[in-house]
């Protein structure tokens, strides 16, 4: 990762801050709640909350915008993308359901909106060398930061080892546009970070890996061991498959992570719950074995 680019891990999406020359921006915020977690991470890595210039948001569903005007709060100015304008409230009423923590929506009033057609020069005022392109797909407001020295930024963009699946899809055309910029590292929203060509190369000479070289590490949401023992080996797919539905079911009610935990009768974690609602929520008409396959649960 480069020394300028700072990952925070206080929730259950990857967010970052980008340190330019005259400021801070930080890509992405974690569920509404998680606001006192994201000052203790910023504690340790020993940068001010105030010291954040801009917050951007790769697209606003839950996961990702959670906490930003509380951020505002503290100084910085949440930045919104002319193509992301109307979905701005978006994940509101989701956020307003959710139980032990209070929701602070953004104010528009206080929002710098930005054409994309300025972002290099938007972003330039915080002494950042990049653009933010559109990068439609997993939702109509998906956008990215990419970094001129090959450093990408995609919230949930499908990850680039299943474009094969998506040739001919808005997410496939999202990443032939991306691709086109020869990226050297891509930063997911939930998936590790990938590192497509040597970090030694010069800026803008780099050549993207083959896709069979691209190994399939995004999203890595394993089945808790727990319930494995507690469900005989040909009978975990099955498990999977009814614990899941009963989450959506209990999401649906509007119930919380820990109220849906104590509903079921398996030993599941509470975080491995949350996950399943994060896809049910975020992802429009998923079905069970879309969550399923999406978190690549089976056989993990």
């Amino acid at each position: 990762m480069p020394e300028h680019v700072i990952p925070l891990q206080y929730s259950s999406t990857n967010t970052y801050l980008i340190r330019g020359r005259n400021g801070i921006l930080l890509f992405d915020t974690g569920w509404a709640g998680t606001f006192r977690e994201f000052c203790r991470e910023m504690g340790e890595k020993e940068i001010p909350v105030q010291e954040i210039s801009y917050v951007l948001i790769s697209h606003f569903h839950p996961d990702h915008c959670g906490i930003a005007q509380e951020i505002a709060d503290c100084g910085a100015q949440v930045a919104v993308m002319d193509v992301q304008r109307e979905f701005v409230h978006a994940a509101d009423d989701v956020l307003r359901r959710g139980q032990g923590y209070t929701f602070h929506p953004i104010d528009d009033s206080k929002t710098r909106l930005v054409r994309l057609e300025d972002s290099r020069r938007f972003l330039a005022e915080s002494g950042i060398d990049g653009e933010i392109l559109a990068t439609p797909g997993h939702s109509d407001d998906s956008i990215s930061l990419c970094l001129d020295g090959g450093c990408f930024f995609v919230g949930d963009l499908n990850p680039l080892y299943e474009l094969e699946m998506h040739r001919g899809t808005r997410i496939g055309e999202s990443w032939e546009m991306l691709l086109a910029r020869c990226p050297k590292m891509i930063c997911y929203g939930h998936a590790r970070t990938a590192l497509l060509s040597d970090p030694q190369t010069e800026p803008g000479s780099a050549q993207p890996v083959p896709m069979e070289q691209i190994k399939p590490d995004a999203e890595q949401v394993s089945f808790p061991e727990s319930a494995q023992k507690t469900f005989p080996e040909s009978r975990i797919h099955d498990q999977e498959y009814a614990l899941v539905r009963r989450i959506m079911k209990y999401t649906d009610r509007g119930y919380s992570a820990e109220k849906i935990q104590k509903k079921m009768k398996a030993d599941v974690p509470v975080d491995w719950i949350r996950d399943v609602m994060r896809m049910y929520l975020t992802h429009t008409d998923v079905s069970v074995q879309g969550i399923l396959d999406r978190m690549e649960i089976r056989g993990r």
